[in-house]
């Protein structure tokens, strides 16, 4: 079936297809197409990990594709930048032909050049077709300035591949066998659903739940015990963990000897990080790291699983990557990856080997080096005026899959740089979101309903494959069709921009897999060892778990991990006192969702959680609106006084689109564009606030 004809079919029938979204999950969905019409999304019971459940939001997924706000027709802005901005619906070919034009135009200019040109997207689809296939070839061959693509997970990537060698980890199912679980930076009841089931089945077991977070989140509450440490001191404690693994002898010397390099380095620093160090870093009790380090060794001792399900949220500080690093030695120091129920997952997307070099066709460059811009920059990026060793100022933006002005750090200086009056700036959207109002042409894209993608996974093995259920609504077009039809206008003749979207989906593995198993079932599982690293084989130079990285080393680094202050301390600042992280709500996935309104009415607006004892030194109320503020900016959110936030600490749940703020602005304005220690990635948790009654 093809998206063209997918509305031909009458009566009652069912489709395979896979969710898009940001999450480690990727379900398996079954959409139910009722005479050309999406009727229900659920999940597919044949598909193990997704067993036939799907997360609130896209069980929702129907009213986000059949939204009376979506767009349909190519868009022409006609009055001013920004907030409650015009736009008048032209025909494709104007679109096309007027983007193409000054596209080109950019390309010729002396002072311009094709690096004046940008992109810019992350994972509003994690497709491999419709997320970076027919795009970076365009791109490519334009020789537009690359998109180095950090906003979520550069820390922690690059931190496990510095110390495992690889992007790989236990098996989600193996959980289910844990007797210890860490539940660490994570809250998988809001943001992997199927991981909490195999939790939850293995406490049905007898296993122990244990949460570590700043928030006493939803999956906090179900856990054992909460360690609610301060936001970007994770290292600290893993540190501590770490030292009463040595001074009790609490190790696997036989997996350290064979499986491991630069522990004694490794014991050195970590001898330094007393329970009562860590503790006073942490805001915890000593104890707490004595009675968890006893527990994590005599779990790994008895040959039982202890299992560390670690997210992306602990990674959004300044020393994120080292933090990562210091939790991913842990299991090697117990031996706890010589069974299938124990080690750690961080992610899971090192097993699969698309093909992206056929996908993306970076040969199409040639010999030019175009720069790479941080995404997690964009608002220096866009307000820089060019030269000093950075190029050509930044004349052309084209986003996809992202909504920069919501979600990037820093926004009100993101606006500044999307408000320029001399940027020409391209929105592919399913919604007129805050990026879509700086936007020259807005461009409607398909939703997951109405194209061919295939995807991978950060949270388990398969790959699946997503067809189209119904044609696409109005005049939208998949992304890669944009592209390949922009790649038309610009006289690019090479075969590549002629391959359909199922076509590409074929090549993305090749002969690696069966893509008539995909076509039949909607999924196909990757094998795997059950206990990937019992003897060793990691990915790094040594072949060995790098305690001490020979690639940091040899970059003049220190080889080890360590605590690296957050650049905005709790209680730094006497100005702004309080730390603020802004984890997502749980009917949101950063700013997708957010107009859909079953989904905006649970939510209701935008949220500070607050300590009581925060709270009542401020005057302020449960229910009562609120200033958050810093000097970089400042938005209003409803008080919510009570358990979930810590001492110290508030949490601005996230990420609202800033036109539906209480003063038109969101978290990300209090936000700053410093970067992690290691993969350049964003601070979003790394952030000090004060508090004030409206």
């Amino acid at each position: 079936m093809n998206a063209s004809t997918a509305s031909l079919q009458t009566g009652t029938h069912d489709v395979l297809g896979v969710c898009p979204h940001d999450c480690p999950d990727t379900c398996s969905l079954v959409t139910t197409v009722q005479d050309g019409v999406a009727i229900k999304v659920h999940g597919n019971p044949a598909h193990p990990h997704t067993n036939g459940a799907l997360c609130t939001k896209v069980s929702r997924y129907t009213e986000r594709t059949y939204h009376p706000e979506r767009l349909l027709h190519p868009l022409k802005r006609v009055g001013p930048k920004g907030p409650g901005a015009r736009f008048e619906r032209v025909g494709w070919d104007e679109a096309l032909g007027a983007i193409a034009e000054r596209l080109q135009a950019l390309c010729d200019d002396p002072t311009a050049g094709p690096e004046a040109i940008l992109p810019y997207s992350y994972a509003g689809t994690m497709g491999l077709v419709q997320g970076d296939g027919m795009a970076q070839r365009f791109m490519h061959k334009l020789g537009a300035s690359l998109l180095d693509r950090t906003v979520c997970a550069a820390a922690g990537a690059e931190a496990l591949t510095l110390t495992l060698g690889t992007k790989r980890g236990m098996g989600v199912e193996h959980f289910a066998d844990a007797k210890l679980i860490l539940v660490w930076g994570s809250n998988p009841i809001t943001s992997s659903v199927h991981f909490w089931r195999y939790a939850q089945e293995a406490k049905r077991r007898g296993a122990r739940l244990v949460c570590i977070d700043p928030r006493r989140s939803e999956t906090a509450e179900r856990c054992h015990e909460h360690i609610a440490l301060l936001p970007g001191t994770d290292a600290a404690l893993a540190l501590a963990l770490m030292h009463e693994l040595i001074t009790h002898d609490w190790l696997d010397h036989d997996y350290i000897a064979h499986y491991t390099e630069g522990f004694a380095a490794l014991r050195e620093r970590a001898l330094q990080w007393t329970p009562e160090r860590a503790a006073a870093v942490c805001g915890i009790e000593a104890q707490q790291i004595r009675d968890l380090a006893a527990e994590y060794a005599a779990t790994a001792r008895r040959g039982e699983g202890a299992a560390i399900r670690l997210n992306y949220g602990m990674q959004r500080v300044r020393g994120g990557g080292n933090a990562v690093r210091a939790v991913a030695c842990l299991p090697a120091l117990v031996g706890a990856w010589r069974v299938p129920s124990g080690g750690m997952l961080l992610s899971s997307s090192g097993n699969f080997a698309a093909d992206k070099a056929t996908l993306q066709r970076p040969d199409l460059l040639g010999a030019r080096k175009p720069r790479t811009v941080n995404m997690s920059d964009i608002g220096n990026s866009l307000c820089h005026a060019g030269g000093d060793g950075f190029g050509p100022r930044i004349r052309a933006v084209v986003v996809y899959n992202s909504n920069p002005v919501a979600i990037a750090p820093d926004s009100s200086k993101v606006v500044q740089g999307f408000a320029r009056e001399d940027l020409f700036t391209v929105v592919l959207e399913h919604f007129q979101t805050d990026t879509a109002d700086y936007a020259d042409y807005l461009l409607p894209a398909t939703t997951q309903l109405e194209h061919w993608d295939i995807h991978t996974a950060y949270g388990h093995t398969d790959v699946q494959l997503n067809r189209p259920a119904i044609a696409p609504l109005g005049e939208a077009k998949s992304n890669a069709q944009i592209f390949r039809e922009l790649a038309a206008r610009m006289g690019f003749d090479e075969a590549c921009f002629h391959d359909s979207d199922e076509t590409m989906c074929r090549q993305a593995f090749g002969a690696t897999i069966d893509f008539d198993t995909l076509l039949r079932q909607g999924f196909f599982t990757l094998p795997t060892a059950a206990a990937p690293f019992a003897q060793g084989g990691f990915g790094t130079p040594s072949g060995r778990c790098e305690f001490d990285s020979r690639v940091l080393r040899a970059r003049g680094l220190d080889g080890l991990p360590d605590h690296v202050p957050n650049y905005e301390p709790a209680g730094a600042d006497p100005h702004y006192p309080l730390a603020m992280i802004s984890p997502p709500a749980r009917n949101f996935l950063n700013s997708s969702f957010v107009n859909v309104s079953s989904l905006q009415a649970l939510e209701k607006e935008p949220v500070l959680e607050m300590h009581p004892t925060d709270a009542q030194a401020r005057g302020i109320a449960d229910g009562q609106m609120v200033r958050v503020f810093n000097a970089r900016g400042e938005t209003h959110c409803r008080a919510r006084v009570g358990g979930r936030a810590r001492r110290g600490v508030v949490n601005g749940l996230g990420v609202w689109w800033r036109k539906l703020g209480a003063n038109g602005t969101n978290v990300n304005e209090l936000t700053h564009q410093g970067l992690t220690d290691l993969g350049g990635g964003p601070c979003f948790y790394d952030c000090a606030v004060e508090v004030q009654s409206l």
